[in-house]
């Protein structure tokens, strides 16, 4: 194995795969990173068994050459030392020999390292994915879906398969939807797909939908996603991001969503957000970082207080529609829910004192964010 690299290519391209990459694994090969170069360029592998990052670095990128293939091969190597040598490495590109023994040389500049690698034939191959269940997306509305959706996930592993987010396809309209049981969002978005493509019940693990949103970075093309019985895959032309789904049946979310409030409020989802934000700063120290809202016509009363700290009072511009009525809530649930809405104005339908309340944009019907109540005394 013997080639050239651009050392910019090389240092990306072991960033991104390194964050698959887990010192804490009971398969040790898999605390390396699979690096394998054959005629059309360099390929990099980082799997912690959850999930898979694959890297591409062609031979050339916009008539820019990037790789010289003298011999092809592959090699696993220590992934957190290969990681930081890379980075530190000075120069500007890397000259990189590996021999039959896995003895590998990497050089650039006035720098020589030598490393002892494993053999790639033990580390895992990655599954097969037909393409039969495929549809694509643009990464803009993929990394919006997963910001307005992976904050409502469970947070604890014991609530199975709530800490991850549903995906359902149908009339090339892809719904997402995450909740905790304590609150709930419900993001949808157009996609390329034939008609004959659906999803049901594929849950993604909000951890590697999180890790993709990171991978995907400032990516703005499109990209595939295929779904198997256990994995879903999400590629460009240069990288695929591998993760496990989970087993088990979502729970039906749509009998929890009410149809209309008997109240309803619009208002500036900035002011809210401000008002709210300001109210946590007394009760976040609760147990229940509860704050009290008194809708009323013309305004939100915005109320706050703990024992031993102080009290807020607030008052927020709202155009009210129906009784006045007060409700209480956990102020970090709606922060998350207001941060993540992509709209100047929003509208809240409140059903009771203590039944879920839905909040929605005002120019769009293809989101929707619950939130259960708290009852104070």
């Amino acid at each position: 194995m013997k080639f050239r690299v651009i050392k910019s290519a090389l240092v990306d391209a072991v960033s991104q795969v390194s964050k698959a990459v887990s010192s804490k694994t009971t398969i040790p090969i898999l605390t390396g990173i699979k690096i394998a170069v054959d005629e059309d360029g360099l390929t990099l592998t980082g799997s912690n068994s959850d999930i898979t990052i694959q890297v591409h670095v062609p031979v050339k990128k916009e008539d820019l050459d990037q790789v010289f293939v003298e011999k092809i091969g592959s090699i696993v190597l220590p992934g957190r030392i290969f990681g930081e040598l890379v980075r530190k490495l000075p120069g500007d590109e890397v000259e990189w020999i590996t021999n039959d023994q896995f003895q590998t040389t990497i050089r650039s500049d006035m720098a020589e390292f030598q490393l002892n690698g494993l053999d790639p034939v033990e580390y895992p191959r990655l599954p097969y994915l037909s393409t039969d269940q495929m549809f694509s997306i643009s990464a803009d509305a993929l990394k919006s879906l997963i910001r307005q959706t992976g904050f409502a996930v469970a947070a604890k592993e014991a609530r199975g398969v709530l800490t991850g987010v549903l995906f359902q396809l149908e009339n090339g309209v892809l719904t997402c939807i995450a909740t905790d049981s304590h609150r709930l969002s419900k993001q949808q978005a157009q996609v390329e797909a034939s008609p004959e493509v659906t999803l049901k019940n594929v849950i993604v693990p909000g951890k590697s939908l999180s890790e993709l949103a990171k991978t995907l970075g400032d990516y703005s093309g499109y990209v595939d996603i295929l779904i198997a019985e256990n994995q879903i895959l999400v590629k460009t032309d240069e990288f695929s991001f591998y993760s496990r789904l989970l087993d088990g049946t979502y729970p039906d979310t749509n009998r929890v969503i009410p149809e209309r409030g008997e109240t309803e409020l619009v208002s500036s989802t900035k002011e809210l957000l401000q008002s709210v934000d300001r109210a946590s700063l007394i009760s976040r120290d609760g147990r229940d970082n509860v704050i009290k809202w008194t809708i009323k016509d013309g305004k939100v009363e915005v109320h706050s207080t703990a024992q031993d700290i102080g009290s807020v009072s607030e008052e927020v511009n709202a155009k009210v529609n129906g009784p006045e009525m007060s409700i209480s809530f956990n102020a970090r649930y709606m922060i998350e829910a207001l941060r993540s809405i992509e709209s100047d104005e929003i509208r809240i339908q409140f059903t009771g004192a203590m039944t879920p309340f839905m909040i929605q944009p005002t120019d769009r019907d293809d989101s929707l964010h619950l939130i259960v109540p708290v009852r104070t005394r």
